[in-house]
């Protein structure tokens, strides 16, 4: 596999407070990739420091070209694209309208564009069924549905991925895991920021622990949901005492 992502000392702040401090990550193409952690703990920032949204310093690399050099719109364009955790779906139009949105980068590509917006409506039945209702009255579940299927418009190689699960009901939330895994299938690689560690973990193929802006464990996706220190503070199991 060749490096799809590496991220080297990354900080980022809001004015004087520093929300991500000195993060280095490394993904390589097909992989999901997970960093969880608690709330406040710079995951979200992170994603969007990657995207161009907010300021940052330190060594960001993608597909081996220098990150800090595009702007968000390049990196959209190269092929990196954000699911926001609030989703952001323009709620007062219709389910086919915010996919196509999500084609705007290539607005000519019309034939390519109808073939992809298909494919999408193949993979998400339920948006097919739903093509002409207005996002804003979608369930939860069907709602991050059609965020994933617009960030597929746009014919992503990176899917940065923010708290799928947030607000979902169990049963919907191994639903959309489910789906993410199958985007491998079209050869998306996805950064998965999530706060359900357990579901995070059982996805990815290697995650990270952020805590305070700060990486406090990595490895292997398995190895981590077997780590103690993270089962007691982030799995809800107990650690048994050595003997």
């Amino acid at each position: 596999m060749t490096t799809l992502l590496s991220v080297e000392d990354l900080h980022v702040s809001y004015g004087k407070m520093e929300a991500v401090s000195g993060v280095s990550l490394d993904m390589q193409a097909g992989q999901i990739v997970t960093v969880i952690g608690p709330n406040g703990a710079g995951k979200t920032t992170l994603l969007s420091a990657l995207m161009g949204l907010l300021p940052c310093k330190g060594r960001s690399r993608y597909e081996s070209d220098d990150l800090t050099a595009l702007s968000t719109e390049e990196r959209v364009r190269r092929g990196i694209c954000l699911v926001p955790e609030r989703r952001e779906l323009f709620s007062d139009m219709t389910v086919a309208d915010n996919l196509i949105l999500g084609a705007y980068t290539r607005w000519r590509e019309r034939r390519a564009v109808q073939a992809d917006l298909d494919e999408v409506f193949r993979r998400f039945p339920k948006l097919a069924e739903r093509r002409r209702q207005l996002a804003g009255t979608l369930s939860g579940g069907e709602q991050q549905m059609l965020a994933l299927g617009r960030a597929l418009m746009a014919k992503p190689r990176l899917l940065l991925l923010d708290e799928p699960s947030l607000g979902l009901a169990p049963l919907i939330v191994r639903e959309i895991f489910r789906i993410v895994v199958g985007l491998r299938e079209l050869g998306v690689s996805i950064l998965l920021v999530e706060q359900n560690a357990r579901a995070a973990l059982e996805t990815a193929d290697f995650g990270y622990v952020l805590e305070t802006g700060c990486v406090v464990h990595s490895g292997p996706a398995a190895g981590l949901a077997h780590d103690p220190r993270v089962i007691a503070s982030y799995l809800g199991g107990k650690v048994e005492p050595s003997s």
